[in-house]
């Protein structure tokens, strides 16, 4: 009986037919796939919302001449972001240093500053979660996927030995079957490397504004200081 696509070789027949091994390695895969795109679609709306408020905040800094108008804008915010919460945080040391006596300016400024890089690398945390997921996604399908194929192909391989005469009818299906896990890792594998290098690209332009406004931060405070 001659080998049809309709019978033997259509997409879910393959899968339904592959051994166990090979099923267990499409389904790991699935879920890897699965769970990437939720984080590459979640992390989308969290740099959206990074970029969005870095320019509010941007924008807003360049009209003002004092933290005290700048700090009722920050809190009257309904979205706050990364630049704000690091202007929160350094108006805060730097009022609670201010208040102690016999402080010099350089010494304010340094504990303004060592606030800002805390909250600055907790922004960056933030930034960064989930992203070493889709870097192992990447990387570790491809692999997997293959482990997959090695094993299909063996299994047809052993299947054949005790054929007298192999067809390529009989040799399709069992190579077909196991191609379909080096597919499925292939296809978990490259939107999370895709989405992995645009996302590290996004965080090294918000870590050069997030660096740059602290930069204006400080100055900002310091000619507080210098005026008062």
């Amino acid at each position: 009986m001659p080998v049809t696509v309709s019978e033997n070789m259509s997409f879910f027949s393959l899968i339904a037919n592959a051994s166990i091994l090979v099923q267990l390695v499409m389904i790991a895969l699935l879920g890897m796939s699965l769970v990437s795109w939720w984080y590459i679609f979640l992390k989308r709306e969290v740099f959206k919302d990074a970029f969005r408020s870095a320019n509010a905040f941007e924008s807003y800094f360049a009209s003002v001449n004092d933290p005290g108008s700048l700090y009722q804008h920050v809190r009257a915010s309904k979205s706050r972001g990364a630049l704000d919460r690091i202007f929160e945080s350094a108006l805060r040391e730097f009022t609670k240093l201010q208040q102690q006596s016999a402080m010099s300016l350089p010494t304010l400024m340094d504990g303004t500053r060592r606030a800002m890089n805390a909250q600055y690398q907790r922004e960056l945390d933030r930034l960064e979660m989930h992203l070493s997921f889709l870097a192992t996604v990447g990387s570790v399908s491809p692999y997997v996927g293959l482990f997959g194929t090695v094993w299909g192909i063996m299994n047809a391989f052993r299947g054949l030995a005790n054929v007298g005469q192999a067809t390529l009818a009989q040799v399709a299906p069992g190579i077909a079957e196991a191609l379909v896990a080096t597919a499925m890792g292939l296809f978990a594998a490259i939107p999370a490397v895709l989405a992995y290098n645009r996302y590290v690209r996004d965080i090294e332009r918000l870590t050069a504004r997030y660096e740059s406004g602290m930069d204006e931060i400080s100055n900002l405070l310091q000619r507080s200081v210098t005026v008062s």
